[in-house]
This record gives C-alpha cells, sequence and structure tokens, in this order.
C-alpha cells in the first residue's frame, strides 16, 4: 500500500487522475543498504552487512541471502529465525566472510534468494551492488627498530598549521598516502586537523581545516580514527560541548573524508559533521571497530564505551535516534587530571581485542570486545533517546602492562607487537603480544617529551605527533650498511620478510622495463631484475638470509626488505 499526491492545473476543475492500488506479494525482501568497508586489507576476513526492509505482505522468518565477488560463485546462506513484521527493517551480516584476495578493486553483489522458502515477489528491489578496495598488507617492520639506533625525523611543525596535535591516522586507502593530523587548539575555537599528502616527500603537501562549529562537535579533541567506510571520527575532551555548564552533552563525532565536504561553510550553524552521540565527556581516545561503529574512553566515567552512529543524519543536521551504545564499566580508566595527556585505545580487529592505555593508572588493560553479553539499560544518562543504550556485563578483560610506565599516552597494535608512548620521556615502548604475560621487548628513544598519538604508516615506519613542540614525527630503524637514503612513503615490498617473490607496489613514474638492483647489508650488488609494473613479482628465490634494499634505476629512494 502506498499513498501519493496529485497536483491539478491552476483553474482546472473536474480533472481525473487514475492511479493503481496493489497489495505487495506476499514475499518481498528489499535490500536497502550494504554497511561493507570500501577498504580491506588481503587475507583478512571481510564482513558483509547492511540493512533489509520486509516489502512484503507476510512477516518474514526466514530468507536466503547471497553474494558473489566479481560474478564469480555465488555465496549462499540461509538467516533463519527471524520475526520480521511488513514494513519494518532489520539489520543483517553474511555468516560467511570474504577472505579478501587479490589487491584491487573488487565489485560486490548481494541479493536475496527465497523467502520463507518461497521465491521473492520483487526483484526490482533485490540487488545491491559496491565495490570495495583491497590493498597489500602494511610491512611488519616493527623489530627492525630494536637494533641499532633508529632516527626522529621531524616532517612538519607548526610552520605547517600543527598546534598542540594529540592523535593522527593515516587514510584507510594507503596508496592514497594521505596522513591526518589532529590539532588540540583551544576551547575558544575548537580543534582543527591538518591533512598531509605524501607525508615526508618531497612532494608533500598539506591542508589545514577547522568546522565552522568545531567549538561543539571538536572540542579539545583528544584522538582521531579513520574508518573503512569514507569518514572518519573525533572525540572531545570536555566535559560539556555546549560550554554552558549544564549536562554533559558530548561526545564522538562523525566526519566526512572527503575534503571538498569537510569542513565545508555551506551546512548551517551545526557545521559538516555527519554524526553525534552525547554520553561520554571528557573522551580519552577513540578506535575504529568496522562502518560507523567506534570504541570511545570516555574519559569522565572511566569507562570503555562501544558508539555505533549506525546510519549518519548527513551533514549538519541532528537525529541520533537510531544510534547503538553499549557502555562496559567493569574497570576504570583514570583520565590526566589536568585534561592534557590522553588515555589512546586501539582495536585489533582479526582478534576482537580492544587495548587501552590507562593513563593515571600508569597501566594497560586488554577487553575482548568479542565477549559479554547486554545486561540492562546504560546507567549515565542519557540526554537524547537512542536505538540502544545499555551496559554489557560479563566480559574478558585484563591488565596486560603495569609496570614501567610513567606517562602512558598513545598505542598502536601490528600482529603480536604492540607500541605504546610515554609522554615523560618520549619513549616507544615495543611490547610482544605472543607471550604471556606480555614482555617488554625494548625501547625506541625518542629523546623527545611530549609525544602523545602513535601511528604505524602505510609502509611500516612508526609516526608520532608531540603535543609539546608541535611537531609531526616519523621515526626510521637504523639505515643498513651502504643505504644512505630511505624509501618515499608510499612505495612498499611485500611480503616483508620475504621467500621466493617479492612484490612492489607504489613506486611513483618508474617505467615498466626499468632496471632493479637489490643489495645486500654490505652495500653489494646482489640482484639485478626489471621493473614489471605496480603490483608485479620479482623472483628472489636465489637470495640468501639476511637484509637487502631494493633501487629503481635513476631513483633515489630505497626499499628495505628482509630475506628469511
Amino acid at each position: 500500500m502506498a499513498s501519493a499526491q496529485f497536483v491539478g492545473d491552476v483553474g482546472v476543475s473536474n480533472e481525473t487522475f487514475t492511479f493503481l492500488v496493489q497489495l505487495p506479494p506476499d514475499h518481498d525482501v528489499s535490500l536497502v543498504r550494504a554497511n561493507t568497508p570500501l577498504y580491506g586489507t588481503e587475507g583478512e576476513d571481510l564482513m558483509l552487512t547492511g540493512t533489509m526492509k520486509n516489502s512484503g505482505a507476510l512477516t518474514v522468518n526466514s530468507y536466503e541471502l547471497i553474494y558473489d565477488i566479481d560474478g564469480g560463485s555465488p555465496v549462499l546462506s540461509t538467516l533463519s529465525g527471524l520475526n520480521i513484521a511488513p514494513g519494518s527493517s532489520a539489520q543483517f551480516e553474511h555468516p560467511v566472510p570474504w577472505s579478501m584476495v587479490g589487491p584491487g578493486v573488487h565489485t560486490v553483489t548481494l541479493r536475496p534468494g527465497l523467502v520463507n522458502g518461497a521465491v521473492d515477489g520483487n526483484a526490482v528491489n533485490d540487488v545491491l551492488t559496491f565495490d570495495t578496495k583491497v590493498l597489500l598488507p602494511v610491512p611488519n617492520i616493527i623489530d627492525q627498530y630494536l637494533s641499532g639506533t633508529p632516527s626522529v625525523n621531524v616532517i612538519a611543525d607548526s610552520d605547517q598549521d600543527i598546534l598542540v596535535p594529540r592523535d593522527l591516522d593515516f587514510h584507510p586507502d594507503r596508496e592514497r598516502n594521505e596522513l591526518w593530523v589532529l590539532n588540540k587548539d583551544v576551547e575558544s575555537s575548537g580543534g582543527s586537523t591538518v591533512t598531509f599528502f605524501d607525508p615526508g616527500a618531497p612532494s608533500m603537501d598539506w591542508m589545514w581545516k577547522r568546522d565552522p562549529n568545531a567549538w561543539h562537535f571538536m572540542s579539545l579533541p583528544t584522538a582521531i580514527a579513520m574508518g573503512d567506510n569514507g569518514f572518519f571520527a573525533t572525540c572531545p575532551g570536555v566535559y560539556d560541548a555546549n560550554h554552558n555548564g549544564g549536562d554533559p552533552f558530548t561526545g564522538p563525532s562523525l566526519w566526512s573524508a572527503d575534503t571538498s565536504i569537510y569542513a565545508d561553510v555551506v551546512y548551517g550553524p551545526l557545521g559538516s559533521h555527519f554524526d553525534m552521540l552525547h554520553v561520554n565527556p571528557n573522551s580519552q581516545g577513540i578506535a575504529h571497530d568496522r562502518w560507523n561503529r567506534y570504541w570511545v574512553v570516555d574519559g569522565f566515567n572511566g569507562d570503555i564505551v562501544m558508539n555505533d552512529f549506525t546510519v549518519d543524519h548527513g551533514p549538519g543536521n541532528d537525529y541520533h535516534g537510531n544510534a547503538v551504545i553499549r557502555r562496559y564499566a567493569e574497570f576504570t580508566i583514570t583520565k590526566d587530571p589536568n585534561d592534557h595527556i590522553v588515555s589512546h585505545d586501539v582495536l585489533d580487529r582479526s582478534t576482537g581485542q580492544l587495548y587501552v592505555v590507562d593513563h593515571g593508572g600508569q597501566r594497560v588493560v586488554r577487553l575482548d570486545t568479542r565477549s559479554g553479553s547486554v545486561s540492562g539499560p546504560g546507567t549515565y544518562g542519557p540526554w537524547e533517546s537512542y536505538a540502544e543504550y545499555s551496559m554489557v556485563t560479563g566480559y574478558d578483560w585484563e591488565v596486560i602492562i603495569n609496570s614501567g610506565l610513567v606517562e602512558p599516552a598513545g598505542i598502536d597494535v601490528q600482529g603480536d607487537r604492540l607500541l605504546v608512548s610515554d609522554h615523560s620521556n618520549g619513549d616507544i615502548i615495543i611490547y610482544d603480544l605472543s607471550v604471556d604475560p606480555v614482555a617488554e621487548l625494548g625501547r625506541i628513544v625518542t629523546a623527545s617529551p611530549g609525544i602523545m598519538g602513535i601511528r604505524i604508516g602505510p609502509d611500516g615506519r612508526i609516526w608520532a605527533v608531540n603535543a609539546t613542540t608541535h611537531q609531526l614525527l616519523r621515526l626510521d630503524p637504523e639505515v643498513q650498511t651502504g643505504v644512505t637514503t630511505l624509501v618515499a612513503p608510499g612505495a612498499a615490498v611485500h611480503p616483508n620478510p620475504a621467500t621466493d617473490l617479492l612484490y612492489v607496489t607504489g613506486m611513483k613514474d618508474v617505467r615498466i622495463g626499468s632496471g632493479l638492483s637489490i643489495y645486500n647489508g654490505a652495500g653489494q650488488l646482489a640482484l639485478r631484475s626489471v621493473y614489471a609494473g605496480d603490483g608485479k613479482p620479482v623472483s628472489v628465490s636465489g637470495l640468501a638470509s639476511g637484509a637487502y634494499v631494493l633501487v629503481a634505476d635513476g631513483r633515489a629512494e630505497h626499499l628495505r626488505f628482509v630475506i628469511q
């Protein structure tokens, strides 16, 4: 059943309108929206999720959900035990994820099959098609920082509009080599961002932006997390983002990562923000999960809070009623009493483990986000209505680091290596997560007190921001003998370590057919090869175990790798 408006001609009477009223088919599942990442990493699982609507006349108790990749073999599963009334919508998740293979853009097609065991009565609204870009993994070179003396390189400072930077993150499309730095700034203006294009390269450019209403939506921000769907989120470090002494109407904000939309002045008094939730005052850290779901460190309550914006309200609007918020309060994070040094968090999406810096407790806590269950309504606030606001209990958590930290602040994870920054002295400590208890492997002594946010970049190197010196830093492992220059960001070799084949990506402006030279650790030529194109393999099966450097003819950049 549907409704419509008919507009007649002015001054004309006795007009006739003909329309058809039809009952919907008994069985009609409409796929409304896909909430599946735009970017993923080869070897990881891609969860296929979204929203469906029962557009049929009968309640949906089960339906088949089918997907294929690039028109390949369909993957079918039956979603059962449902009770979706006519006209109602529900979230879906295909129980069989796609294990992403093959770098590049892939087309994903989703469609329903049988509904309640019967044929879907309307094929027009069945198919969802979208593209996902699969990227090569970030090379894991963390252990290279444990030998020699890593160098600390100042990439940008106040000359590039950096002012009290507290965090940073890279765009998930690593081939763009785009880095966002988050400025604390001052309360009267709100925070700002500086986006760096090809950071550290001779061609580096940057763009400073502040949203027209950063005063509320980005007030003294503590953390930034890039999403996998063209958005990013920030969290404010203030108690009341309205700055009037009232309720703590404060929490994470969602923004477009499109710089032509973000911070544009055309969206009215609420700025360009796409969403904001309001039960996390004095937020200290934020970590992306998937799509519009983020994990926030609530500094006022000392809790961890999952904030899922689900569907954003668009730029400059204010509807938040479809959000899902879950609060985890079985342990306490103690924020900096001076509201300056952060307590960041990071999610290992492959395991579901959330690693949280407890600044005041001088420790790191690990929370299993795949454990626990909803036990009742949220106990703090709310000051507006949400689709769900609840408490989670019975989850697994443990303190994994409780010594050796003075002012812990930033955190990142790669594989079984955990990195934590210490604001007091600038050290970045590397831990081994593969052993129990978690063990400290070593420290990168930056001699740069004031470091807060840290991040592993697209080529595996460590980046950091120093809120005291207003600097963006890149840390490089000690250069091997005979190597005087490091690779320009964006170029990479995979896998690293390698055995038989080495894949070269991001070598901008290198022509196919150009020569490639590979040198050993003593600076001696070990192999000559030919560049076959971006992502094409180079045979290294004849190389002995050890450290090597790859150089393209006529280029200064050097790509370091290890043969096992």
